[in-house]
């Protein structure tokens, strides 16, 4: 089976994952937009790669520019944020929320933790994470403004045993 990574993300996080899992599975990776129409379309899966801006897919308008390509492929979809996987009914709202449910309940999706770097951020995206981080404490929520980096290969282990499931499936 023929499979690609299509990815977008803001700070590194997301490709770093699609560059791991392209090792893995020894397919090809691009940035959303640098990918050919004959790729999509020579592709049995394509896995998409996607960080969360405020609360917002970054791939969301490369999924509704290609929903016709898209159609009757094999989906897997990851998301790389701050919110903890455990908060899935949240996840699940940013994919809904930004690709709607046609695609985004065709996709086997996979949460996966991300890294914030303070310093590395732009001037706008500290102004809006601080006053992200005050709005959610006036909710009783709490959004961290201190660095950490929970990017490991690791956290690709279940989106990996898919796609070699569907390989071993189709053969």
């Amino acid at each position: 089976m023929k499979g690609i990574i299509i990815y977008k993300g803001k700070y590194g996080a997301t490709q770093q994952y699609a560059a791991w899992l392209s090792a893995a599975l020894n397919i090809p990776v691009a940035t959303a937009g640098n990918e050919t129409k004959d790729q999509l379309k020579d592709a049995d899966y394509i896995i998409m790669g996607t960080s969360v801006y405020i609360g917002k897919l970054q791939l969301r308008d490369w999924v509704k520019k290609n929903q016709d390509l898209l159609a009757g492929k094999k989906l897997f979809l990851y998301l790389v944020s701050g919110t903890p996987a455990a908060e899935k009914e949240k996840l699940e709202g940013y994919i809904i929320g930004s690709i709607g449910a046609d695609i985004g309940n065709k996709c086997t999706c996979f949460f996966l933790p991300g890294k914030l770097e303070f310093r590395k951020l732009s001037w706008v995206d500290k102004c809006l994470l601080t006053m992200g981080a005050k709005l959610a404490k006036g909710r009783g929520e709490s959004i961290s403004v201190a660095d950490y980096n929970d990017v490991k290969v690791e956290h690709l282990s279940g989106l990996i045993a898919s796609v070699h499931k569907l390989s071993e499936v189709s053969v």
